[in-house]
């Protein structure tokens, strides 16, 4: 059977790059016994998946009272756009209320989980700091601890796992953007992460709520994942994906980082960079960006859409894309906004690019920092 069932799993997820990958919420066996007879909230979007069956839907049909989802950044349906604020509401296909953790409030209230036993945490992560779904894991967990709410996280596969790069997060720089003392990327599971933060004590007083980690089965973290669905509006595929820790930083400047085109995060440009080879010009559109930077002009830059498989060997960063983009910048306005220190979770990178140092000088200031990190993440890994 449990062959059948690999085969199966394999079948579901399209593309091939998840065949033989089994997320947490699939293995009911492993879990049903700690949500039976209780009244569970999840907290979740689109990407909460088992094959083609909401998570939601699977809980269900399981027999699991489900009596409220909570929804992060983007919404429950994943159709909002970056930023965007959303209220709590009825969600139209199942009738259960939704509640929203990007509005009014980013961490659940006493009273959303008084009628609860215990809460379901499953929402695809890619192991980004400044993507925010790891933020609302923080919030979860808080609540749970202080309303004595037992979690559970299903696991699933890290597509940016295979690599950890980027300065620690430095606190003056804490934001709902980089909440934790974390390089840009971390090279770590959801569930791996949540073990972190509990065990270094990273809630509010030191806090930690009762966790269980459901692992992913069949996953090694050297291996190319291309997600099921996509896990916000602009992530739309693995290149996006891939790109998205490097191309990021670009949000913290005047620069277009793709965003109003169909290919976000792939390209990126400004009116003012004329060296440089590639052009295009952003625009709004619905369910993506409706006001991307630069919208309407001709921007200059680059088209990264082919550098998936460097990135890939790599294992780094490529902070050669932004170094290029300030060298050839020629606008009135300051290359560097003020949300770049909060994206890069330090002071530091902003210095070293306008002090004019080289990408090796500029990592080698890095090191401290990632080799204190890796001592850090190796208590709390769960796939070696």
């Amino acid at each position: 059977m449990k062959t059948v069932w690999i085969l199966l799993v394999c079948l579901l997820y399209s593309g091939g790059a998840w065949c033989g990958v089994v997320p947490g919420s699939a293995d009911f066996a492993a879990y049903g016994k700690l949500l039976e007879g209780k009244r569970v909230g999840v907290v979740a979007n689109q990407t909460a998946v088992v094959g083609d069956v909401h998570t939601v839907d699977f809980l269900r049909s399981k027999g699991v009272n489900v009596a409220c989802v909570f929804c992060p950044e983007h919404g429950f349906r994943g159709d909002a756009d970056a930023g965007e604020i959303i209220g709590d509401y009825k969600d139209e296909r199942t009738g259960l209320p939704v509640i929203s953790l990007y509005g009014k409030k980013k961490k659940p209230a006493a009273e959303d989980l008084d009628s609860l036993d215990v809460l379901v945490f499953d929402i695809q992560d890619v192991g980004v700091r400044f993507y925010t779904y790891i933020s609302t894991l923080h919030y979860v967990m808080e609540a749970c601890a202080e309303q004595d709410v037992p979690l559970v996280v299903f696991d699933r596969p890290n597509p940016n796992a295979f690599y950890v790069d980027g300065p620690v997060m430095e606190k003056q720089y804490r934001s709902f953007v980089g909440m934790h003392p974390v390089p840009v990327v971390y090279g770590m599971t959801i569930g791996e992460y949540a073990r972190m933060v509990n065990g270094e004590g990273w809630l509010k007083d030191g806090m930690a709520c009762a966790l269980t980690v459901i692992p992913c089965k069949g996953w090694r973290r050297d291996m190319t994942v291309e997600l099921s669905c996509k896990p916000s509006p602009n992530l739309p595929d693995k290149i996006s994906v891939m790109l998205y820790p490097s191309v990021c930083l670009f949000e913290g400047t005047v620069v277009n980082e793709g965003r109003g085109t169909e290919t976000p995060f792939q390209v990126f440009g400004h009116p003012d960079l004329e060296g440089m080879p590639y052009t295009y010009t952003p625009r709004s559109i619905p369910g993506m960006c409706a006001s991307p930077k630069c919208e309407g002009q001709l921007c200059h830059g680059m088209d990264l859409r082919d550098k998936y498989e460097e990135v890939r060997a790599g294992k780094r960063l490529r902070l050669d894309w932004l170094l290029a983009a300030y060298k050839n910048y020629e606008g009135q306005a300051p290359f560097f906004t003020s949300f770049f220190e909060k994206l890069a979770g330090t002071a530091q990178l902003r210095r070293d690019i306008e002090a004019g140092k080289t990408e090796d000088e500029i990592r080698a200031g890095w090191q401290p920092g990632l080799e204190s990190f890796m001592q850090v993440r190796a208590k709390y890994l769960i796939y070696k």
